[in-house]
């Protein structure tokens, strides 16, 4: 029997206030519509306990600034988040269940590769967390990210956004209609990963008509010629058409159909803050289609008495996007410091707002152009008045970025005067080395 793999976290002992969106309460009603359901009573339904990520797992992807322990006390719930994704991404690979659904909170999709703080309610990176833990452990080589959250996974991007084994797609509300405000079909992907990233903005109003088609006609193609080891679906569910933080028009059983479309290996739940009238539905409707069982009985209290944009206005939208998509060319800026190895450097600056904090993050990022790798990658990451320093040695490093890398993290431990900490990110070696201006050299 092939079995599905389901996951609970609710996470009782984090929140960012009583009447915040993303709070205790997101899953608690979807447990009791799963229970009253009778589907956790399915024979190809398995059920799995939460497990908690380490601080090692976390660095394979993503650099906690200005260390790790300055998060160490608000990190709990996080970590358990993405060590529950670990978890049952390890039981799809070994073969234990067919397909999952990490039902866990917080969610991560807006935490990226350098990380001050909390951000779209977002400190950690499940998916990203995962992905890396499969590679380095289980030998994963090719994974798939489709994010259908109503806000784009920038943080997701971020992270892969060179690396050319992994395909980020992401379906969202337009970003100059959303936070956070990217996710154009112009961010294709970096100099070494060039098509690697997909990004479909859609129109508010949006519905069921509208996902099914883009996935149709664009999705599952792309799918199709990348042949990824494993697909994961960052499952938000604030498309909803009762969703208070956006303007799309999904129903339950529409979601059941993008389950249906994408045959994820595993679903991880994003965000969603319809409590009551979208999320026990929802989540309904996507495990029922995970398990094989009819999802369109599966109906919604509150009816639809929004808009709906018809398909035969999605769709001349859509192919315009597509011609823009493939007009677009790769255009780098190559520029270097003088200490850097030999090679050509693309530098690309941007700036990332913390809006759950309320402050700025500017990075400068540069990476060795490589015909043969992912590149190292090099950024200063600057919270003022503090900067540090990321260095990625990428999987399956080429020798000569590997050496790069190895002479970079040599240079700013001894020229280290205008930093405060810096991380060495050697995933080829699956070792991390964090360092502190106070603390010194810390190995993980």
């Amino acid at each position: 029997m092939k079995r599905t793999g389901i996951l609970f976290f609710p996470a009782f002992d984090w929140s960012l206030g009583d009447f915040h969106p993303e709070r205790e309460e997101r899953l608690l009603y979807t447990q009791e519509q799963l229970f009253e359901e009778g589907v956790l009573d399915l024979p190809q339904i398995k059920q799995f306990s939460p497990c908690v990520a380490s601080i090692h797992q976390v660095l394979r992807a993503q650099a906690l600034l200005p260390n790790p322990r300055v998060h160490a006390d608000t990190l709990d719930a996080h970590l358990i988040a993405a060590g529950s994704a670990i978890l049952l991404g390890e039981a799809r690979v070994r073969g234990d269940i067919a397909n999952g659904f990490v039902l866990a909170r917080p969610p991560g999709h807006h935490s990226g590769g350098t990380v001050w703080g909390n951000r779209g309610f977002c400190t950690i990176n499940n998916e990203a967390v995962l992905v890396n833990h499969l590679r380095a452990r289980l030998g994963v080589k090719k994974i798939a990210i489709i994010d259908t959250d109503v806000h784009h996974g920038d943080g997701t991007q971020d992270i892969f956004y060179h690396d050319p084994n992994v395909l980020f797609i992401s379906l969202h509300q337009d970003g100059r209609t959303l936070y956070p405000g990217t996710g154009f079909v112009n961010e294709k992907g970096g100099p070494n990963a060039w098509e690697q990233t997909l990004n479909i903005p859609l129109p508010p109003g949006t519905g069921d008509e509208g996902y099914h088609y883009v996935l149709e006609n664009w999705v599952l193609p792309r799918l199709q010629a990348f042949a990824p080891d494993l697909i994961i679906n960052s499952a938000g569910q604030d498309n909803h058409f009762t969703d208070p933080l956006a303007s799309m028009n999904l129903t339950a059983g529409g979601y059941g159909r993008i389950t249906e479309l994408l045959q994820p290996d595993l679903a991880v739940l994003e965000g969603g803050y319809s409590i009551e009238g979208a999320l026990p539905y929802v989540n309904l409707a996507i495990l029922l289609a995970l398990a094989g069982e009819d999802y369109h009985h599966v109906r919604e209290p509150q009816k639809l008495d929004r808009p709906v944009l018809s398909l035969a206005t999605i769709k001349p939208y859509i192919e315009a996007l597509k011609k823009q998509h493939q007009t677009i060319k790769p255009s780098f800026t190559i520029r270097k410091k003088a200490f850097f190895p030999t090679g050509n450097w693309i530098y690309s600056p941007h700036s990332v707002y913390y809006d759950t904090e309320g402050f700025q993050e500017n990075r400068h990022d540069y990476v060795r152009q490589c015909n043969h790798c992912a590149g190292t990658v090099y950024i200063e990451s600057d919270r003022s008045p503090h900067k540090s320093i990321l260095v990625r040695i990428p999987f399956q490093a080429c020798p000569e970025c590997e050496q790069a890398g190895y002479d970079l993290w040599d240079h700013l431990l001894h020229h280290s005067d205008d930093c405060i900490s810096g991380l060495l990110q050697n995933q080829l070696q699956d070792k991390f080395s964090v360092w502190h201006r106070k603390e010194g050299l810390t190995l993980f």
